[in-house]
């Protein structure tokens, strides 16, 4: 470790880095923007931690493979629950459409007007329903630059001295002036090596968790302490911008759910407890997920909430369908384990305990409701 790095693992005194990208620094760099799985990734993949012999019915209509095959998936999933007897999976990536057996499905980001906040909806389809859908396609491709472009404003906060913003995510985070200058010096590089690979650059690597990933690669060189308090200024900084990201230039969950319906798919509420006002505008959905691994307080409660919408719907209404999701972003399993963020690593596909749970059964049966039913329903609605 060199002087400037021991200086760097908490010690006082004037933090230099040398603003030229190393050999080693462009290495992180391709390691933490591409999607080429190692031999050693691939295994990891198709491996799970644990399995389900008893989970008979498989349902996932809310998960992100990210940049992992589908084959892998596959052989993860099928490990996982040896003994499945009927499944219905999903894919739900990030403004992007994806498909797995006979049905394709995104996750939108889209701009609820009536409680001026960004929200989001999962889409889900028949393969056919999508093949030609030129607009939703058109709209879904705006959103993920426009999404992508907060990546920009996030780097661009940091390297060219948003004063206010600095400021406070300074304060927030406990970031000294002798952090805030390391942790520039790195973004700057970082947006230099993303210039210079653009034309070739996966477009998924453009996202906010490119940052995290790249510092997360430091910790070799500079140690855990000084890595976790910069991990904890960029999250300030981070929280700040999206705070500030404009969302006029996203489509009105209106639209979004319009467009759905003219092409003959469904539509789920996803994680409403990171936005309750959703519950109360009306929208024209097929049903509310009512637990995910980052919205469990209100499970029970949201299950009362949907019984009672289905208990006053009026003549001809659709019954709103109660969904669980795991949430399980594939990318968490390329990681070497170490270096894992544990919560994220520990969601899978298909895997939402809620359903088993005694005291929330108690409510999906008096409902008549369990995972079965609800696929049996969802196939249905999907055909059309």
């Amino acid at each position: 470790m060199t002087s400037n790095q021991e200086k760097l693992c908490g010690c006082p005194g004037d933090v230099k880095v040398d603003p030229e990208i190393t050999d080693d620094e462009r290495q992180i760099f391709r390691d933490v923007t591409s999607t080429e799985l190692a031999d050693w990734q691939i295994e990891q993949i198709v491996t799970p931690g644990r399995t389900f012999p008893r989970q008979e019915r498989v349902l996932a209509t809310h998960w992100h493979p990210e940049f992992v095959p589908m084959e892998h998936i596959e052989k993860r999933v099928n490990a996982m629950f040896p003994n499945k007897q009927d499944e219905m999976l999903i894919p739900t990536q990030h403004n992007q459409i994806l498909s797995w057996g006979p049905y394709s499905g995104v996750e939108v980001d889209c701009y609820a007007s009536g409680f001026n906040q960004k929200v989001q909806l999962l889409l889900h389809f028949e393969n056919e329903r999508v093949e030609n859908a030129h607009v939703l396609k058109s709209m879904l491709s705006h959103t993920f630059k426009y999404r992508s472009s907060q990546l920009f404003e996030f780097m661009d906060t940091i390297t060219n001295h948003h004063e206010e913003r600095i400021g406070e995510a300074a304060r927030n985070s406990g970031a000294d002036d002798n952090l805030v200058e390391f942790v520039r010096v790195y973004v700057t590089k970082i947006q230099q090596m993303l210039d210079e690979s653009w034309s070739t650059i996966n477009r998924s690597a453009i996202k906010n968790k490119l940052l995290k990933n790249y510092f997360d690669a430091l910790r070799i060189s500079y140690g855990d302490t000084l890595i976790n308090r910069a991990q904890a200024y960029l999250k300030a900084v981070k929280k700040i911008v999206k705070r500030h990201f404009s969302l006029k230039y996203f489509y009105r969950a209106t639209e979004v759910i319009e467009e759905t319906r003219a092409l003959g798919g469904c539509v789920i509420i996803p994680h409403p407890e990171e936005f309750w006002p959703i519950l109360l505008a009306s929208y024209d959905v097929d049903g509310i997920e009512v637990w995910n691994p980052q919205s469990q307080r209100y499970t029970e409660f949201l299950i009362s909430v949907v019984n009672q919408k289905n208990a006053n719907r009026t003549p001809g209404q659709k019954k709103l369908l109660i969904m669980m999701g795991d949430d399980c972003h594939m990318s968490e399993k390329t990681k070497p384990v170490d270096t894992q963020d544990k919560v994220k690593a520990a969601r899978e596909i298909g895997l939402q305990p809620a359903w088993d749970n005694l005291s929330i059964r108690k409510k999906l049966v008096l409902a008549g409701i369990d995972r079965q039913t609800v696929m049996n329903e969802y196939r249905e609605r999907l055909a059309g």
